[in-house]
């Protein structure tokens, strides 16, 4: 029987990209005769991104997607949160609705699960030679420190723990008891997944197609803040 990687996808007013998304996902063949199942989670949007995705639902009736919404905007992490728990694949990938990560790279992150090597695997924008967008210099030292504070205290190597591609055995995600309702969701994720005995974490270079503020880029400097005391609070306070 083939197994399933299950897309759990936050949106936040993408209107104008989640249809551009849902065509990259559904051009990929994954590897292994793995299915795809899609899980967006609509997180309270203010512009037509319960539309695009109803459409592209009606017009594309063979994906596997499930539409779930918020009633209120409750933040990204929270949105996960939802996917995750509706999620039904053996594996799951975080797929953000913008077009920053690239659809086309799942099986890259699938690899070493399916050789049996890791149970997680992270899509690193720091290293090999994918595509890499020139964007903030700020934003690459901000998130190369945070991800230093974050190994510190894991004793992992990462070089991008603020990824957005993060791939998971679905059994090892859902058994974690995750709080954070925006974006503290990847320091906490890390720091509990890091706990867990004997798990195998990978990394593997991603392209990383980056939008500025005006395309629709969301997290600021406060969200930096509250990773920061995010690493603190499910790492050092925690034990």
């Amino acid at each position: 029987m083939n197994k399933t990687l299950s897309i759990v996808i936050p949106a936040y007013n993408e209107e104008r990209t989640i249809h551009l998304i849902l065509d990259k996902i559904n051009a990929v063949t994954l590897t292994g005769g793995i299915q795809k199942e899609i899980i967006i989670t609509n997180d309270c949007s203010k512009d037509d991104t319960e539309g695009a995705i109803k459409r592209y639902m009606a017009t594309n009736p063979h994906l596997n997607i499930r539409y779930l919404q918020h009633d209120v905007n409750k933040g990204k992490g929270a949105a996960l949160h939802t996917g995750i728990r509706h999620a039904g694949g053996e594996y799951i990938i975080i797929q953000d609705a913008d077009l920053e990560y690239d659809p086309a790279e799942y099986n890259i992150l699938l690899k070493p699960i399916l050789d049996g090597y890791a149970d997680v695997v992270y899509g690193s924008r720091f290293m090999g030679g994918r595509p890499h967008r020139i964007l903030f210099f700020w934003h690459s030292i901000g998130n190369k420190f945070l991800t230093s504070i974050s190994n510190v205290f894991t004793n992992l190597n990462l070089t991008d723990m603020e990824t957005c591609y993060k791939m998971f055995r679905s059994d090892l995600l859902k058994g974690l008891d995750l709080k954070e309702k925006r974006f503290g969701f990847e320091p906490e994720v890390t720091a509990k997944m890091s706990r867990i005995p004997g798990v195998r974490i990978y990394e593997v270079g991603i392209s990383y197609y980056g939008r500025t503020y005006a395309e629709g880029k969301k997290i600021g400097a406060k969200d930096g803040f509250r990773a920061i005391y995010c690493i603190l609070k499910y790492n050092l306070w925690a034990r």
